[in-house]
């Protein structure tokens, strides 16, 4: 019975990386075309990114129903409210270390290997738009303004805090005896068969999705971009297969790499096709269950990890601040390691999912780093940005399911995982 699923399992994996491959093939045969003045003469294979839009809207309708029930069921259902501090304790430093860990390596990494080998001679300059005030994004970073405001994916961190009081005030009213304390556990279980639903129009909407993708932008990368690049993606797969090991055999013990490796693949390339972290969550859940995690760790672990586990955006933080002084024919020095890796660490783990905060990462660098020159230097880091995207949340994304196991060592012991496979023999 344990081979069949198992079989299943990578059989809608095949499925879904053919979709990916053939949407590719039908962007490159059906390119964007373009003409002297850059207006669209052929629209291509864009004309399906609707089918692929489809998908990823669903999955965010889903997501803030889902997001709110598993965090507010776990903490109303805790026996001990000292666990649900703990688990939350262990995960935000679990988050800053890695992420701290993933910038000193792209930091090593520029310094061996420049994104920028000669300063740009001519460089545009383009509008900032705007941005959220520092005190605005304190506030947005733990509120919004009233409860609509929280119906949405774009105020992921306020809905987490208030998720987490609510569940703590069902706590104290009772807990899992309660009719809302039942209510939210039948929630969440609810929502999880809603993503399975959902999941089967999955090969279709990432044909669309990449064959949009490489129609648009296939043919766009310059030499300077591309060597950036040539440096970013690599490291991010030689991330899963030297980093992702050593995070799951510290957290979860004998057996444990093997484990995470077969149950990893379906997060990452949900991450990878949807660019998102918010929606991978449902999918991070489902392997979550699967590995053995406790429920109360998953369910607070993996939504706090769609806005504060960032990995990915660590390592592109850094290619940013590197690139854009190569770009000013400036070097990178050891002496800019500490304040570099403390940028980094504050834009992407802490501000990452700050509503109102547009760019935020990206004007961080800038305020910090390159003041006088900010009109230049934004466009280009994001630019960089949206390059960089696909493998940056994938490492981010897929990456809250490895760190599940650091946190399950702290809360549940270091034989959290042999008791969960002990279990299902």
């Amino acid at each position: 019975m344990e081979a069949k699923s198992v079989a299943k399992n990578y059989r809608f994996m095949a499925i879904m990386i053919g979709s990916m491959i053939l949407g590719a093939i039908v962007g490159w045969i059906w390119p964007v075309v373009l003409d002297a003045d850059g207006n669209t003469v052929s629209a291509g294979a864009t004309v399906i990114k609707p089918l692929g839009t489809v998908f990823i809207n669903m999955m965010f309708c889903i997501v803030v129903p889902l997001v709110f029930a598993s965090i507010s069921s776990a903490v109303a259902n805790m026996q001990s409210r000292k666990r649900a501090g703990k688990i939350m304790g262990v995960t935000v430093g679990t988050f800053v270390v890695t992420g701290a860990i993933a910038a000193v390596i792209m930091f090593v990494l520029v310094k061996i290997f420049p994104p920028v080998l000669s300063a740009w001679t001519e460089l545009p300059s383009e509008e900032i738009g705007e941005y959220a005030s520092m005190s605005e994004m304190i506030v947005n970073f733990f509120t919004a303004s009233d409860f609509v405001g929280l119906l949405t994916r774009r105020a992921m961190l306020p809905l987490i805090v208030f998720s987490l009081l609510f569940g703590f005030a069902v706590n104290l009213n009772g807990g899992k005896d309660t009719m809302v304390g039942k209510f939210l556990e039948d929630l969440t279980n609810v929502m999880l068969k809603f993503v399975k639903i959902v999941t089967y129009y999955a090969p279709i909407a990432f044909f669309a999705i990449f064959a949009d993708l490489v129609a648009t932008y296939g043919s766009q990368v310059t030499v300077t971009y591309g060597r950036a690049l040539l440096l970013y993606y690599p490291l991010c797969f030689v991330y899963i297969f030297t980093a992702w090991p050593l995070f799951a055999r510290f957290g979860g013990g004998k057996g444990a790499v093997k484990v995470m490796f077969q149950h990893i693949t379906r997060p990452a390339v949900v991450s990878l096709g949807t660019c998102s972290s918010v929606a991978t969550i449902p999918t991070n859940m489902e392997v979550a269950q699967e590995t053995g995690i406790s429920k109360d760790v998953s369910d607070m672990v993996l939504p706090l990890g769609a806005t504060m586990h960032m990995d990915g955006s660590c390592f592109s933080c850094v290619l940013k601040i590197a690139f854009v002084w190569g770009v000013f024919g400036q070097d990178m020095g050891f002496n800019q390691l500490i304040p570099v890796v403390l940028v980094a660490v504050l834009s992407s783990v802490g501000m990452s999912g700050v509503p109102g905060g547009g760019y935020i990462g990206e004007y961080i660098i800038c305020s910090i780093f390159f003041p006088e020159q900010m009109e230049v230097a934004f466009p280009i880091l994001v630019a960089i940005g949206n390059l960089v995207d696909p493998p940056a949340t994938m490492i981010n994304s897929a990456g809250d399911y490895v760190v599940s196991y650091i946190v399950s060592r702290f809360v549940d012991g270091k034989d959290w995982l042999q008791k969960a496979l002990a279990a299902k023999q």
